[in-house]
């Protein structure tokens, strides 16, 4: 208000465009029926009552003078889109220069198409669905016989259950609408985190399987075709990893990761690595292992952990 940046409109504090960029650029004004209309940002309501333009703006003061922070982002559902233009806007005008970014996603549908809800219509908790994803992993675990503890059958399920849930929300383009599908989501086929982790789980059997007895060397050949696409595909993982900065896409880094998977379980079923001697055999091995690591790596990039076992 001293500074004019707001002014007193029917006893609220608000601000309005000043004008400064074009209409269609302004978060100020909204357009109805071919002509631009005032669409101020509410910083105190007539009462005196603050609202979220308030509070962020306070933490936006907060963040940059106290954290010092170089970039701002905020993670928020898409419909909020008007209103952080508003509130970086009018935080630019009192001198911010602090990038800040609203990094917008959307809504998570059920079965039906409309927003994901329980069955007597509330709205599902993460938590729930993290427990009830960890609950079936579980129960998948308890059909097989792999002579595991039930304390190793609890943490794997845990890994996968969190992990599919994860999966499941980072694998999408973050502004697309999708459908929410436990049989999907906890499938061992398909762009899933299980898919992923039994991956992972295979490249690390053939060196429980060897139990510690190998030294890898630079005697590498690369003669066969899913050797070599397997190589190919490994060779793209910086540049994968690097491109989820642009435009804040975890999704690109997820389908990188189940193209590796998935040239991984060819080269499994078209190349014998224990069977293999020599500097084929090096190289198989080679290969088992940097898939190993990238794949924890980048799944550890999307916040996922990994299992040797499952």
């Amino acid at each position: 208000l001293e500074k004019g940046i707001a002014t007193i409109s029917d006893g609220a504090t608000v601000v309005f465009s000043d004008g400064s960029v074009k209409p269609e650029a302004d978060p100020f004004l909204i357009k109805e029926k071919d002509e631009w209309k005032a669409a101020p940002c509410i910083i105190r309501k007539g009462d005196g009552g603050f609202l979220y333009a308030t509070t962020d703006l306070a933490t936006i003061d907060y963040r940059v003078k106290e954290w010092k922070a170089d970039e701002i982002w905020y993670v928020v559902g898409a419909p909020q889109q008007l209103h952080f233009r508003q509130v970086f806007a009018a935080a630019q005008r009192r001198g911010v220069t602090t990038k800040m970014t609203h990094i917008a996603f959307g809504s998570i549908l059920g079965p039906d198409g409309k927003m994901f809800k329980t069955r007597s219509g509330e709205t599902v908790g993460l938590l729930e669905v993290i427990d009830e994803a960890i609950e079936r992993a579980r129960a998948a675990a308890d059909e097989k016989d792999q002579g595991l503890s039930d304390a190793e059958k609890d943490e794997i399920s845990r890994i996968i259950g969190a992990g599919a849930v994860k999966y499941a929300e980072l694998s999408q383009n973050r502004l697309t609408d999708y459908k929410f599908s436990w049989d999907k989501m906890l499938s061992l086929q398909g762009n899933t985190a299980p898919y992923l982790l039994n991956a992972y789980v295979r490249t690390r059997s053939i060196f429980r399987k060897l139990d510690g007895a190998v030294t890898l060397t630079s005697d590498l050949a690369i003669t066969e075709p899913a050797e070599r696409a397997l190589a190919m595909k490994l060779a793209q993982f910086a540049e994968n990893a690097h491109d989820i900065l642009d435009d804040h896409r975890p999704n690109l880094l997820a389908n990188y990761l189940y193209e590796l998977a998935d040239t991984y379980h060819s080269f499994y079923e078209a190349c014998h690595v224990l069977r293999a001697e020599g500097t084929a055999r090096n190289t198989r091995l080679t290969l088992c292992e940097a898939t190993s690591r990238v794949l924890k790596t980048g799944l550890g990039l999307l916040g996922i952990q990994t299992t040797e076992r499952m």
